[in-house]
């Protein structure tokens, strides 16, 4: 090999027995690595994946960059080690590769991504002769990337791409492999050489985006309608319009965050039996958009709420929005904190409710609040803790529990469940209570139906028969809806608008 921080030798592995192929199509083929071979982006995975893990660092990455890109990525590189085995590749691609491999082809990985990262996917795929990729002074990008495959093809070769920057190695190539590569880049690559291979994009569709951005998780921001509740006879028009004006903002603003948690999550999220489906982790959304969505949707629910909302509801929004940064950056990675502030994400929703309509949420709704979403949070670990024992793993990736803490959190979960319906009922004979409803003795069918619901999330999470957000199942389970619909019901009937 001509240089050693350059082209790297790849390991040889068994390969499936190809199609027969033409002879034209043996000259040397280099394929480049990310939107290409992987459907991700290791630059913005390491970065990612080094700001979830020292946040108070993230500095350094501007630091880096100065110095340029090469400069970065060898920084991110020595700092943040990758998991290649569970990467999102390309298997059509993969595919024609091995068929390629099984006839003799010289096969080279070329990528601009760090010599690090790109020699240990050579090692895992076992179907590259050499590898080309960038180090600490050069990154193989675009022109660089065409010198380094002249020097190693010394003659003809093709070259498998997906982007823009690609055409620089295309007009030399003898023939191009446009893989999810869009229609534009697909047209310009047939006019400067042959097309020997076309592998389509998978273009998400709107189901795709609204796993992305968890649409099924707006139902949660319904808690904004709670401090209405015991008043709704006394509300204006206008005050329904705030409500739903902030049911909008939340929305927004919490799929944000859940988009920056899944670009943080994406090595945890693949380790998992279905969060490996989500729609980032598994590529069906490229990470760059998944970032400009981020950043689009929490632009937009500030500027929402600060046309539109009381200046009490945009704080409630900010203090919101902070807190579920300071969990997806250090929260959900320690024990106790991490459900307690998830308990106090749900009750802010609460706040922003009085705050949309300038009340003073009610000091029993909130102890009722914060005592059952500490045991629908407590659900969530308690899931998540089955699922690692029942894959023999002694802690869960991305959290500070291990499966031996299964009775502890169960223990903390049902009984924050019990302590919540003894606080509704002490709500309930509040003689305050009884000021604000018209027969406030129907509320106390709602203790029991909140006691059934609870056991029963709790039963079936014990039998292993919930494998989902507390919240997406109460959606999705007839028996929730029944008693939820009954609750409404009794909630009417309090308030005299039914019977």
């Amino acid at each position: 090999m001509q240089n050693h921080n350059v082209l790297l030798k790849a390991e040889h592995f068994g390969t499936d027995t190809p199609s027969a192929m033409p002879a034209d199509t043996l000259a040397p083929l280099y394929v480049d690595l990310d939107g290409t071979l992987i459907r991700s982006d290791l630059l913005l995975e390491s970065a990612m994946r080094f700001v979830a893990a020292q946040p108070l660092q993230a500095w350094r990455l501007a630091a880096w960059l100065m110095r340029g890109k090469a400069h970065l990525k060898a920084e991110l590189a020595a700092a943040v080690n990758l998991d290649v085995r569970c990467l999102p590749y390309n298997e059509e691609l993969l595919g024609y590769l091995r068929q390629q491999r099984a006839l003799g082809r010289r096969i080279v990985l070329a990528t601009a991504s760090h010599q690090k990262y790109a020699q240990q996917i050579a090692e895992h795929l076992g179907l590259f002769d050499a590898v080309i990729a960038s180090d600490g002074s050069v990154n193989r990008k675009g022109v660089h990337k065409l010198e380094a495959i002249r020097t190693d093809a010394g003659g003809r070769f093709a070259y498998a791409g997906n982007d823009q920057v690609d055409l620089d190695v295309w007009r030399e190539a003898d023939a191009a492999l446009v893989v999810n590569a869009s229609a534009g880049v697909r047209r310009q690559a047939n006019a400067v050489t042959r097309e020997e291979l076309h592998v389509p994009p998978q273009k998400p569709g709107v189901k795709v985006w609204a796993k992305a951005i968890r649409l099924h998780q707006w139902a949660k921001n319904a808690l904004l309608l709670l401090p209405a509740l015991p008043i709704a006879g006394d509300l204006l028009p206008s005050h329904w319009i705030s409500l739903l004006i902030g049911f909008v903002a939340f929305g927004l603003c919490a799929s944000s965050v859940y988009l920056l948690n899944d670009l943080m999550d994406l090595e945890a999220d693949r380790a998992h039996p279905r969060k490996r489906k989500r729609p980032l982790a598994s590529g069906a959304v490229s990470l760059p958009a998944g970032v400009v969505l981020s950043v689009g949707m929490l632009a937009a629910a500030f500027l929402l709420a600060a046309v539109a909302m009381p200046l009490g509801f945009v704080a409630t929004l900010g203090v919101y929005w902070i807190s579920t940064l300071a969990y997806s950056l250090y929260f959900k990675r320690r024990v106790l904190q991490d459900v307690l502030m998830l308990a106090g994400l749900y009750t802010l929703r609460i706040i922003a409710g009085a705050a949309a309509i300038q009340v003073m949420p009610s000091f029993w709704i909130m102890s009722f609040s914060m005592f059952l979403f500490l045991s629908l949070a407590c659900i969530k670990r308690y899931v998540e803790l089955r699922d690692a024992e029942l894959s023999e793993k002694v802690k869960v990736v991305g959290r500070g529990y291990g499966v031996s803490d299964l009775p502890f959190v169960q223990s903390v979960g049902t009984s924050a469940g019990l302590v919540a319906v003894l606080v509704f009922a002490m709500y309930v004979n509040d003689p305050t209570t009884a000021s604000h409803f018209t027969r406030p003795a129907a509320l106390w069918t709602i203790c029991p139906l909140v006691l059934l619901w609870v056991s029963r999330v709790w039963l079936k999470a014990s039998r292993m028969e919930l494998h989902d957000d507390p919240v997406v199942f109460a959606v999705t389970d007839r028996a929730s809806q029944l008693i939820a619909v009954l609750s409404v019901v009794a909630l009417a009937v309090a308030s005299g608008v039914l019977f």
